[in-house]
């Protein structure tokens, strides 16, 4: 894919991970840049200048992915803004903090919110940007994460949502081609807000102190390395289905 010229659309565009990825994309070249977001409409607006130095057009645009109205009518307006929608990253999400052990803390509600959010609000963003992405030959990264591989992270709920995405990821590979590519990037621990906003600052600080000591790269994963890998997908044109995991080799030696 030539992302030169590209129109990309980021749930959860505002922050973290969605924001780096944005700002990847323009500076690549991207034509338009639309950051949907939930909840961080600061963060959202404050991205547009940002994009418009690099030479992109940015939009900051209202979408919950809960909520199919909302998804159809943020693909209706990338489509009527710019034309055309090449790039669907499905960022957005959520977790609850739970420990696994914890079953009784984990609530039916719980499960149903991450889920909601986690799976089938990148599938709701998939089936209403199909049209668009089918039209210019476009292709779809899911951020899902390393939860999805092993017992682990935030919560259950979590993790099993990830593992879930990767599964979706695979069947909307084969579902939509063969106009439109579908993969995903799985981080491990990446530095960002959502990460102090679980541990707090001090406590964030010393879990990536220990886990640069053990894995290979000894690195701790930024939201740009993310980024990097999200690009790196969208220039793979025979590669679908895939999920590229992005923990500084943390994986090799769980």
């Amino acid at each position: 894919m030539e992302i030169r010229g590209a129109v990309a659309v980021i749930t959860g565009g505002g922050t973290g991970i969605g924001r780096a990825t944005a700002l990847a994309l323009a500076e690549a070249g991207a034509a338009g840049v639309v950051a949907a977001y939930s909840r961080s409409a600061a963060d959202a607006e404050s991205l547009l200048p940002e994009l418009k130095t690099l030479g992109a057009r940015g939009l900051a645009e209202p979408a919950d992915v809960t909520d199919d109205a909302a998804v159809r009518a943020l693909a209706a307006t990338a489509r009527r803004e710019f034309g055309r929608v090449d790039i669907l990253v499905n960022n957005a999400g959520i977790t609850r903090a739970v420990a696994d052990h914890d079953l009784e803390g984990l609530s039916d509600a719980d499960f149903h919110d991450v889920l909601d959010v986690n799976v089938i609000g990148a599938f709701r963003c998939a089936r209403a940007f199909a049209p668009a992405l089918r039209s210019s030959g476009g292709a779809i990264v899911n951020i899902a994460s390393i939860s999805g591989y092993r017992a682990g992270g935030s919560s259950i709920a979590y993790g099993v949502s990830k593992a879930a995405l990767l599964q979706l990821t695979r069947n909307l590979a084969s579902a939509l081609a063969p106009q439109v590519r579908v993969n995903a990037v799985a981080p491990g621990t990446v530095a960002t807000r959502w990460q102090t906003g679980l541990h707090g600052e001090e406590g964030f600080a010393e879990r990536a102190r220990e886990e640069r000591e053990s894995v290979p790269l000894r690195a701790t994963a930024r939201a740009e390395d993310v980024a990097q890998a999200v690009l790196g997908l969208l220039r793979m044109d025979l590669v679908t289905g895939e999920s590229v995991i992005v923990d500084g080799g943390k994986h090799i030696r769980y």
